[in-house]
């Protein structure tokens, strides 16, 4: 049966964080454990969730739950993983919870080797577009034009010079069990992937489009509402991988208006016109490889 907000669990095993108002990422989180349940090892690396969620005396989690090296998420669950299969449990699922920079640049090499073995576990990239826990500086995720500490804007800088990392398409190229993206936006489409990734019997990867208000410079009540547009802007898509075939969950017949999304976000404050048509010539010509090349559903 589909998971709808009418049935959606009234239980949080994600609860009591000191996360900004209105991150994406708690919200990302929230939302993935209500659809694993309480018999989940949660596994998070060094990022904002584990900096708001393992604050002693407190424990967000409503499971167990560890922090691993920043470069070890996948490898860390592939090793809880090993540990349950020997203890004999049972109905258990294993999930690790990295952000951008975390899975796209430094946990990247741990994720393949996961993937290649086989191992059961589901890895949650939940994509904020940039390092936020330390300041905000780009990662290999960072979108072209986006302002970071690291890529700033001046009168010959746009900010990011480079397009998001490929991450979806570098996971399905593995030839992985399950692999999709999803966004705050369209948040039943997110619990009922989730729920295939609970399902399956190998590993999965969840790619979710998680605005921070702090770090795009937005407002925290916006947070949802910013996923969505992303999604109908054309700037985010989404997309399952599974049985070697890639299928488009949404096609819009027109993209809304990518100036109106930019607008509302400080990040992009400082481009100009030409940058704005830089960022939409990328979307567009990723969106002739979608439509070319993957499923339509």
């Amino acid at each position: 049966m589909a998971i709808t907000a009418r049935n959606l669990t009234n239980e949080e095993l994600f609860y009591g964080h000191k996360a900004c108002g209105g991150c994406g990422a708690a919200l990302a989180v929230r939302l993935v454990m209500k659809v694993l349940g309480k018999r989940t090892f949660a596994i998070v690396p060094p990022n904002c969730m584990s900096t708001v969620a393992f604050i002693y005396p407190s424990m967000t989690f409503g499971c167990s739950g560890a922090i691993t090296p920043f470069a070890g998420t996948a490898a860390f669950e592939s090793g809880v993983a090993a540990g349950a299969k020997a203890l004999g449990l049972e109905n258990y699922s294993v999930v690790g919870f990295a952000g951008d920079g975390g899975t796209a640049d430094i946990g990247i090499q741990a994720l393949s080797g996961a993937i290649e073995r086989g191992d059961r576990i589901i890895y949650i990239c939940y994509d904020n577009e940039a390092y936020m826990n330390t300041g905000v500086q780009t990662s290999g995720l960072t979108p072209y034009g986006a302002k970071t500490t690291t890529s700033p804007a001046g009168q010959h800088l746009p900010g990011c010079t480079t397009p998001k990392k490929n991450m979806f398409e570098i996971v399905a190229a593995h030839d992985i069990a399950y692999a999709a993206t999803a966004s705050l936006g369209y948040p039943e489409d997110l619990l009922n992937k989730v729920a295939k990734a609970k399902a399956t019997d190998g590993p999965s990867y969840i790619h979710i489009f998680a605005p921070c208000p702090t770090g795009w410079g937005c407002a925290s009540e916006r947070t949802v509402d910013i996923a969505k547009q992303a999604v109908d802007t054309g700037l985010w898509y989404l997309a399952e991988y599974e049985h070697g075939e890639i299928t488009l969950n949404r096609n819009p017949k027109e993209f809304s208006d990518v100036q109106l999304y930019l607008r509302i976000q400080s990040r992009f404050s400082h481009l100009k016109e030409v940058d704005v048509e830089r960022i939409c010539a990328i979307r567009d010509a990723k969106w002739q490889h979608i439509r070319s090349h993957w499923i339509h559903s």
